[in-house]
């Protein structure tokens, strides 16, 4: 995904969800320059849509800015249960 660096706009990041209904689990998006796992402080709470979790992002009231560069996308769902999710989800690059 390519997005200008002045954009503000929602992410949107594929969720396949089975096994529980996904509004009743929290899910959290990260996006990280590093290639290393997120840190806590990294992550940020999504909202879910059909089929994806979503974030506003973007200079104008999004939750989280970013510079020109590549970034990795990062899902966390906590569903009922053991079970805590993370996934790489893809990259964003940012001009």
């Amino acid at each position: 995904m390519v997005i200008p660096a002045s954009s503000t706009e929602f992410l949107h990041v594929p969720a396949t969800v089975t096994g529980f209904d996904p509004v009743t689990a929290p899910v959290r998006i990260a996006v990280v320059a590093h290639g290393d796992n997120p840190a806590t402080a990294e992550w940020q709470t999504a909202e879910w849509g059909d089929s994806e979790a979503h974030i506003l992002i973007g200079p104008d009231g999004g939750a989280l800015v970013f510079t020109r560069g590549s970034y990795r996308i990062w899902i966390n769902v906590d569903p009922p249960g053991a079970e805590n999710l993370v996934r790489l989800a893809g990259t964003l690059t940012i001009t």
